[in-house]
């Protein structure tokens, strides 16, 4: 065997297809674009994405399913009648920690919001960021006490800008 010997399989290599070249052949004329419309014209290809000017569904997407919105504050929210079914004793100091214990929580990555869901029926000594009025007075009632845990302060929101221009547009004029 030589090299001049080596070829493709059969059936590996074709011809390439020869359009607009005589009804003949079987794509003469119209070369097999069809009749009439931009994409039968020449550079009247267009990319798979358009829509024939209507907005195009890429762009579409944020109206079409929501956006998330990075600024939301989110809790992991604890009912009184959940505090109930975990059967804790009274005066018991109830923490996030705590309650990621008893498995009411799965962790401790959020601030816990304390909703009045139900009845409470100890006295619990409850520490939550935050707590709602309806809640507050049933604990209250039931003989429970409230401590509010500190939230970290939140970022100021920039809207994409940075400190660093704001400080040079006051330098600039403070020194002009």
């Amino acid at each position: 065997m030589k090299i001049n010997d080596l070829r493709p399989p059969q059936g590996a290599h074709r011809n390439r297809k020869r359009v607009g070249r005589g009804t003949g052949s079987g794509h003469g004329k119209t070369a097999g674009r069809g009749t009439k419309g931009q994409k039968a014209r020449t550079g009247g290809n267009v990319p798979p994405r358009f829509q024939g000017g209507q907005t195009p569904i890429h762009k579409q997407l944020p109206y079409k399913r929501g956006f998330t919105n990075i600024w939301k504050e989110r809790y992991y929210i604890v009912n009184l009648e959940e505090l109930n079914r975990a059967h804790f004793e009274a005066g018991t100091q109830v923490t996030p920690e705590l309650l990621v214990q008893k498995g009411i929580l799965r962790d401790n990555n959020l601030p816990v919001k304390v909703l009045g869901d139900g009845d409470l029926q100890v006295a619990l000594n409850i520490s939550a960021h935050r707590i709602s009025n309806g809640a507050r007075h049933k604990i209250e009632a039931a003989g429970g006490t409230i401590t509010l845990i500190e939230l970290p302060p939140q970022p100021r929101r920039s809207k994409g800008r940075t400190e660093a221009p704001v400080r040079a547009r006051q330098a600039r004029q403070a020194a002009g």
